[in-house]
């Protein structure tokens, strides 16, 4: 009998994404990044620079390599790990399947997307096809990894049950259960809001006082907290009297997100108190946002020391999980008949 012991059981694969569309601001970092650090420890991670996708809406071709390469700095220096992280063009394997699996996707489907319509409502003239089809790319780019679990939004739960219908129309043409069926990863992140506007989500497509970089100088990010937006009024937008306004609620959320637990408490409790003094909260909030940037920042300089060195990490990165993704697309073309 054989005294060796079992072996562990697979750790699910998860993958995940994020665009080289501009900085990496405190909405990006508490929203998506710092999950995908916890995540490291329980799963199989995948995470992806998604460089072809930031083609579907008007680019600079000199400003998306440059900001594809310093997002992976960003990442790796909030402790994301090199051999998690790959740049999605260093893969054309991605694209590959994109086309195999748009013809397994149905054009009324694309057409219902929400994104389709909001984003194709921001172009006056020139709307991409690579936006119509962006979805079947992004069902590519989870299934290529066989991957069993995807951290979403509510935002992406469309996408989501886009891609799981493409799997199972796949599976039902291979005559098998060739690809998993992705399941939604729901956790807990902070809904956080632009400082300048809190009824809009913290962007960086809306312009620098939309944002807070979590890369920029202690300065910088004391004054955007000191300009927040608090009180607009004496009843929030459902126009209940008395309510705490939009502004304050978010100042409150950035300060629950960065961790400042007894902070929190006790400013809520002024709150609720009737005796809060708005510059305190917002001191607060910049005290804790401050401090996760000086650490980061810390580690980002270091990275930037041997820029080359780190670039190589990345596409060795890329070329290990490229062969991943080379096995799924050549069993694929078997499935459909392709020589």
């Amino acid at each position: 009998m054989s005294t060796d012991a079992a072996a562990p059981p697979a750790r699910a694969t998860i993958l995940s994404g994020i665009q080289p569309t501009g900085k990496l601001h405190f909405g990006r970092y508490f929203g998506a990044v710092e999950n995908w650090k916890r995540l490291q420890e329980d799963y199989d991670c995948l995470y992806m620079v998604a460089n072809y996708h930031a083609m579907s809406m008007p680019f600079q071709a000199k400003k998306l390599a440059e900001n594809s390469w310093e997002i992976c700095f960003h990442l790796l220096a909030c402790g994301i790990k090199a051999e998690n992280l790959f740049i999605q063009s260093l893969i054309p394997e991605h694209t590959e399947l994109a086309w195999i699996l748009n013809c397994f996707t149905s054009y009324g489907q694309l057409g219902r997307m929400t994104q389709f319509k909001d984003k194709s409502a921001q172009s006056e003239e020139f709307i991409s096809a690579g936006l119509f089809t962006y979805p079947a790319l992004q069902a590519a780019d989870i299934l290529i990894y066989k991957a069993g679990v995807v951290p979403v939004g509510k935002d992406q739960e469309q996408h989501l049950e886009l891609t799981r219908d493409i799997a199972q129309r796949f599976n039902n043409f291979a005559g098998q259960d060739f690809f998993p069926i992705p399941e939604a990863l729901y956790t807990a992140v902070p809904k956080v809001m632009s400082t300048a506007d809190p009824s809009r989500k913290m962007s960086a497509s809306q312009g620098d006082k939309h944002n807070i970089d979590v890369f920029a100088d202690e300065a910088r990010i004391r004054k955007q907290v000191r300009s927040a937006v608090t009180d607009t009024g004496a009843t929030d937008a459902a126009g209940a009297a008395g309510a705490m306004s939009d502004g304050v609620a978010n100042l409150f959320s950035l300060l629950s997100a960065a961790g400042q637990v007894g902070a929190y408490a006790s400013l809520m409790q002024d709150y609720e108190s009737g005796t809060l003094r708005y510059a305190d909260l917002k001191d607060a909030v910049a005290d804790g946002l401050v401090s996760i940037s000086t650490e980061l920042r810390a580690r980002y300089q270091e990275l930037k020391k041997d820029r080359r060195a780190v670039k190589n990490q990345i596409k060795e990165s890329s070329f290990e999980i490229r062969k991943r993704a080379q096995t799924t697309v050549r069993e694929v073309k078997q499935i459909c008949g392709l020589a």
